[in-house]
């Protein structure tokens, strides 16, 4: 090996720093600064909250990242999969109450509203469907996409299925996966930007919708600062984004009804 390759060999290995716990909170950082965003858009004005969603679209795709390398490593699927049912159980709640708080009567038709926890429930049912032995291939793809329309009451919808689903089936095939999850979110994402153009018809908005490009963090984050390892292992890293996240959407919730009350 020449110096050269020495030298940048550690460079490059130097900059990944990051190991799951610690995208895990830099996650949930910048999803609290996309639902203050949500929550106070008149308060912040448009330019802020336009780049706090740009730090927002982290979340999305991350968590996806995140349910197809503990499915990889679980060693029970079936409890991995309990376990998001059941917090997207718990979730459901606090999220419908952040949506529509505080014209809570005014907006009951959004009551069957379900966070991006449901979202990656799907996703991880999709991959246990895929992976079942006894299930015809046919029926698996009719079942994914029956997943997938389910998902569009969901954050991330559709998405947040096909994200994990291919980070985890193609986790061998590197083109294959960049490719297909490049597809996925780089499609929905587009879909987006449109917006009425005042005659009844739909244009594309991306002064106004430009933050959704901050999909484009996600890659750069994880190619260029994970290192692959999951972090200390203890039950805080374990179930504190189970905690917080219902948690903050109540706090939110509960701060939109006595400032915009």
């Amino acid at each position: 090996m020449s110096e050269q390759t020495a030298i940048q060999q550690t460079s490059g290995s130097g900059m990944k720093v990051l190991d799951r716990n610690a995208l895990k909170y830099i996650v949930i950082v910048a999803m609290v600064i996309d639902h203050i965003a949500w929550a106070f858009p008149e308060q912040l004005g448009s330019t802020l909250c336009a780049v706090m969603h740009f730090i927002g679209r982290l979340t999305g795709p991350t968590m996806a990242f995140f349910l197809a390398e503990g499915y990889k490593y679980t060693s029970d699927k079936g409890r991995y999969q309990a376990r998001l049912g059941i917090f997207a159980l718990i979730s459901w709640i606090p999220f419908v109450f952040f949506e529509i708080s505080p014209n809570i009567m005014e907006n009951l038709a959004m009551f069957f509203l379900q966070s991006v926890i449901f979202t990656l429930f799907l996703g991880i049912t999709a991959l246990r469907i895929w992976e079942s032995q006894k299930t015809p291939e046919a029926v698996k793809i009719l079942a994914i996409i029956g997943l997938c329309i389910f998902s569009i009451i969901g954050d991330w919808p559709i998405m947040d299925v096909l994200g994990p689903f291919f980070l985890y089936v193609f986790r061998n095939n590197k083109p294959a996966r960049y490719v297909s999850v490049g597809l996925v979110y780089g499609f929905f994402n587009l879909i987006t930007f449109l917006g009425p153009d005042g005659n009844g018809g739909w244009t594309m908005d991306f002064a106004g919708k430009w933050y959704n490009f901050g999909i484009l963090l996600v890659p750069v984050m994880i190619w260029l600062f994970y290192n692959g390892k999951g972090g200390k292992k203890s039950a805080f890293n374990k179930w504190f984004f189970y905690i917080f996240y219902p948690a903050h959407l109540v706090v939110l919730g509960i701060l939109k009804m006595i400032i915009l009350k």
